[in-house]
Order: structure tokens, then C-alpha cells, then sequence
């Protein structure tokens, strides 16, 4: 399972906020286990919002760009589960984990995208290429041909 952000890149991006909010209760010291819970929960908050647009396999295979805006995302996500974890939460926070669902929802809705890798490029399922003019989330039918038309019919 991906994880889009690592306890370094909560270090790099909230030093003061994860050393005041990760705070063990009886030590003192940083609690890193129930952070990466947080970083693991917001990972698959991450992919459950996603997977109204994106497979399995386009997620596996994102490219360096669509992981940067999903390491920041998961950041904030996991900076609020941490904070809700020792009961430290603030309104700033909160703010930040709204924001970063109000972003990744719009992204699954079809007003932003993801990138991928070439090996998963968000084509048909099977390996099909898409008809010229069509989209890569837009519908298309494929049916036989009709069996009842207005010269079929005439002739009975």
C-alpha cells in the first residue's frame, strides 16, 4: 500500500506544529507510530476519494508531479488526524484537512486530474485504445447492431 507522505515530509513542511501536536503525553517525545497511523489513514482516505475517477493501477503508477500534490494533501490530512489523535486540534488545522478534501474531491469530480507514468495511462480497461475525439473519462457504448430497424420490420 502507497503511503503520499512520509513522517520526514510532515517534519520538513510542520517542524513546530508536529513536535507541539505529536507530543507524547507521559514522555514528552515525538510519538512516531501514531503518526504514521495518520499518514496510513489519510494514504487510504486519499485513494478512497480517487477511486470515483482513478483504478487501482493509474494510483500505482503516478508520476513525480501527482505524488508532490498528494504528499502535500496527505500532509495536511495527517497533520489533522495527528492533532485529533493527542487532542490538539485547531481551527487552522482543520481548515487545511477541509481544504485538502474540498481539493482532492474536485480532482475526482473531473476539475483537476492526475498524471500517470506511461505503464497505466488511464485508457480502456484491456489495453484498448480510445476512438479519436474521445476523452479519456468520457463514455462510450459499444452495442451490436440493431436487430429491429424500420426495413426489418416492413419485411415480416
Amino acid at each position: 500500500m502507497t503511503v503520499y507522505a512520509t513522517i520526514a515530509d510532515l517534519q520538513a513542511r510542520f517542524p513546530a506544529e508536529l513536535i507541539t501536536l505529536a507530543a507524547d503525553e507521559t514522555t514528552g517525545e515525538r510519538d512516531d507510530v501514531r503518526i504514521g497511523h495518520a499518514l496510513a489513514d489519510s494514504s487510504i482516505e486519499i485513494r478512497a476519494i480517487l477511486a470515483a475517477r482513478y483504478s487501482p493501477a493509474e494510483l500505482a503508477s503516478l508520476d513525480e508531479a501527482s505524488l508532490a500534490v498528494l504528499r502535500v494533501y496527505c500532509s495536511d490530512m495527517a497533520l489533522y488526524r495527528v492533532a485529533l489523535s493527542f487532542s490538539r486540534s485547531s481551527e487552522t488545522i482543520k481548515e487545511r484537512y477541509d481544504q485538502a478534501v474540498k481539493r482532492l474531491e474536485a480532482i475526482a469530480a473531473g476539475k483537476g486530474a492526475l498524471s500517470t507514468t506511461g505503464g497505466a495511462s488511464g485508457g480502456p480497461a484491456g489495453g484498448d485504445t480510445l476512438p479519436d475525439g474521445v476523452g479519456q473519462n468520457e463514455v462510450v457504448l459499444v452495442a451490436p447492431e440493431r436487430v429491429f430497424t424500420r426495413e426489418r420490420l416492413g419485411r415480416i
